[in-house]
């Protein structure tokens, strides 16, 4: 999905000398983003964050839905630089369509993994809703790619068939990267974990973690507890590093959390729309070569030739340099 902000907020971050080495606890709540003008979804955004950026290399998360009937995305093509998008629905289908040539349906519990690499474009429909439908739920995330992957050749990977731990109470599934010695097929350009995880309506279960990666657990349903404490819906709950396992349970009806985690990313980031670069100029020009190529396709970009439609034109930058932020607060 788009960052369809009309004035996005550039954000830096990254860096060994800001990651928490210690478990730690911060709840990270989720602020509320309209998405596409009047027809727009309201998404939950809780990655980046102004008390935390990042959480290994997995750099934008949003949570949106359930969408009501009549409504659909309707989200035209538009580039990316730097960054791998996971797109993960919980109900619903989205249609992703894309400049190398990818025309895909995405349902829930399959993975579409779009790498951007040097630059990509792509576009996501979704059918209106008919009455009596459950609405369109799912997860947009972006994980940031290292120096020596950004530059690469754009492509695509989807992947129906991922694999799961657990059963009975607690059921993970392995959307990128590894946990207790199960992996996905997704290609990952640093050490990363993400997971879905089921819980029983009052069950409990215990995830092995990664102590040298620092984890986040966002609650996708309410009545979810972690190690111990509650967590609200819609809050991502950053965990830092050290642990060695993660206690989870649902404290009421059956509950559903996304886990992610990874080595913490060491290298400054700078976002602005929808671009990941390091650099004010490098922004600028990314979004220059967009606006001179985003119809005929001229660009490094390409052109999502199945979409029927016009390319979504890049907003202003802002009146003056994009400046660092800082990593996290305090």
């Amino acid at each position: 999905m788009s960052n369809l902000e009309r004035d996005p907020r550039e954000v830096a971050s990254g860096g060994v000398a800001t990651v928490s080495r210690e478990p730690v606890r911060l709840d990270l709540a989720a602020r509320e983003v309209p998405l596409g003008g009047v027809r727009s979804i309201v998404v939950r955004r809780t990655l980046p964050h102004r008390d935390r950026r990042t959480i290994g290399a997995w750099c934008f998360v949003d949570d949106y839905g359930p969408t009501v009937p009549g409504t659909g995305m309707v989200v035209p093509p538009h580039p990316h630089t730097g960054l791998q998008t996971v797109t993960w629905l919980l109900d619903g289908e989205v249609h992703h369509q894309d400049s190398v040539g990818s025309d895909q349906a995405v349902r829930p519990g399959a993975l579409s993994l779009m790498t951007a690499g040097r630059g990509i474009a792509h576009a996501e429909t979704s059918p209106p809703l008919a009455a009596g439908d459950r609405g369109m739920r799912g997860l947009q995330l972006w994980v940031a790619l290292p120096e020596d992957a950004r530059h690469g050749l754009p492509h695509f990977e989807h992947h129906d068939d991922l694999p799961r731990l657990g059963d009975g109470a607690l059921r993970a599934t392995v959307i990128v990267g590894s946990i207790g010695g199960v992996s996905s097929p997704a290609h990952a350009y640093t050490p990363l974990l993400g997971a879905e995880v089921s819980l029983s309506a009052g069950g409990a279960g215990a995830l092995p973690l990664d102590p040298g990666h620092e984890h986040g657990v966002l609650a996708l349903d309410p009545g979810v507890s972690v190690d111990g404490a509650a967590l609200p819906a819609a809050t991502l709950r950053y965990l830092g590093c050290g642990r060695d396992h993660l206690d989870l349970a649902a404290t009421g009806s059956a509950a559903r959390l996304l886990l992610l985690g990874g080595a913490p990313f060491e290298e400054e980031l700078l976002m602005w729309w929808n671009f990941v670069g390091r650099t004010h100029d490098e922004i600028v020009g990314f979004r220059d070569e967009w606006e001179a190529g985003r119809d005929s396709g001229g660009s490094r970009f390409g052109r999502v030739d199945g979409y029927a439609g016009p390319a979504l034109p890049a907003p202003p930058l802002p009146g003056t340099r994009l400046l660092p932020r800082p990593f996290s607060r305090g």
